[in-house]
């Protein structure tokens, strides 16, 4: 069943059986509007147009043929290169999904045009496109926010420093493997300056784009609903201008941003009608009763919720992850001292908990990427796939452990703009 309406299923079942018909139709006449006219809730259409304005402009092949142009000439550089045009493209859709499919599309048949290994050509795209849901603008980050009712600007600027690091690693990782396995990544060619300058010029718009709509947000010119609006008006008029767009792709556009929108409005219901059995259940209280009880310190029990949420990304998407597990854990995190404030705690436990969702996505057996990677290269076995993207997991794993270890990772740019 999809997980909107199993939610949904479960809260109202729940809240009637222990409080109730009459209860749980009081919650109902109203909990839809409350949720819905929800002003910050308006950013995610937004930047969900944007980002779907954004792959239908070519401004993924643009990415990528600039990071290659420069990087390509080292060894595994095509694969590095493909990374980074994922962060790239990843700051404009803020969906891991969205870059895994639209950057396959556009670096897979290049990476197979100079031979690398199957397996690390697809576990590249796949690792690389879960950078679309850390690197701001991000649509889970902002769930996340909201959730946890803390500031999006906030969560955004402790997003960044993680997001480039995680790029940074991927490319590493990738140094790393070619040279273990030779072969595997074959060097690119070295291309002519003239068009080393041209790729570099291509991608100025997108420069532009992404610092107009992060770069005033942080300096707090506008909010980030406002952000998204100048985004869209931006990527509208880039892709109008240069006739890679027109109205019947800008429509299409419009539909999926609805379709997506819909989607996570329904997911957001469903997960305020259980977090509502929950708490009348008393489970949230009783789980964090039960921890702060256990003897186990702050940290065994944060490697806990950690553990539970690769169990989860095994199972689901990262979306429906953040919605349905994050009411539930966050209490019990709230309660527990890290050395950090109530509000420096959200926003550390938010941004490692992202990267934890990230590997959600290429997880045996049900790694979403994987499985949209597979569909754009199906003579590659799954096995493979897999395979190739274990070092990147590895290279997560890492990550983790550095965020947890050193918190002014995550924390250092929020502070910096109090």
């Amino acid at each position: 069943m999809p997980i909107a309406y199993t939610m949904i299923l479960v809260g109202m079942a729940g809240t009637a059986i222990q409080s109730g018909s009459t209860v749980l139709l009081y919650q109902l006449k109203d909990l839809a509007y409350a949720q819905f006219s929800n002003y910050d809730l308006s950013v995610l259409p937004m930047f969900i147009l944007m980002g779907g304005l954004a792959s239908r402009c070519g401004l993924s092949r643009d990415l990528f043929r600039a990071a290659n142009a420069w990087l390509g000439r080292f060894n595994g550089g095509v694969a590095m290169a493909a990374v980074a045009a994922c962060g790239g493209f990843g700051a404009l859709s803020g969906s891991s999904t969205a870059t895994a499919s639209t950057m396959g599309q556009v670096a897979l048949p290049e990476l197979r045009r100079y031979k690398f290994s199957p397996s690390l050509a697809t576990g590249t795209i796949a690792a690389g496109g879960t950078l679309g849901i850390l690197i701001p603008p991000s649509v889970v980050l902002i769930v996340y926010a909201i959730i946890v009712e803390t500031n999006i600007v906030t969560m955004f600027a402790a997003a960044l420093i993680p997001g480039i690091l995680a790029m940074l690693m991927f490319m590493a990782t990738i140094a790393i493997y070619v040279r273990l396995v030779p072969g595997s990544g074959p060097v690119g060619e070295a291309v002519p300056r003239k068009e080393l300058v041209a790729a570099s010029i291509a991608v100025i718009p997108v420069a532009i784009i992404f610092g107009v709509v992060i770069g005033g947000i942080y300096a707090g010119i506008y909010s980030p609903t406002a952000a998204a609006a100048i985004g869209v008006f931006l990527v509208g008029i880039y892709g109008f201008g240069l006739g890679r767009l027109n109205w019947g792709s800008f429509v299409e556009a419009l539909l999926e941003t609805a379709r997506t929108s819909g989607m996570i409005f329904l997911i957001l219901l469903g997960a305020e009608l259980l977090k509502i059995f929950m708490a009348r259940a008393g489970v949230p209280q009783a789980a964090a009763g039960f921890l702060q009880e256990s003897g186990l310190a702050p940290f065994q029990i944060l490697a806990l919720i950690i553990v539970a949420f690769l169990i989860f990304g095994c199972l689901m998407d990262s979306l429906s992850m953040v919605i349905l597990a994050i009411p539930f854990f966050w209490p019990v995190v709230a309660g527990l001292d890290f050395g950090l404030g109530p509000e420096e705690t959200k926003i550390w436990f938010g941004i490692i908990i992202l990267v934890v969702v990230e590997l959600g996505l290429i997880t045996p057996p049900v790694g979403l990427n994987v499985f949209i990677i597979n569909s754009l290269a199906p003579d590659v076995p799954m096995r493979e796939t897999f395979k190739g993207v274990m070092p990147f997991f590895g290279s997560e794993i890492v990550r983790v452990l550095l965020l947890i270890a050193f918190p002014a990772i995550s924390l250092l740019l929020p502070r910096l703009l109090q």
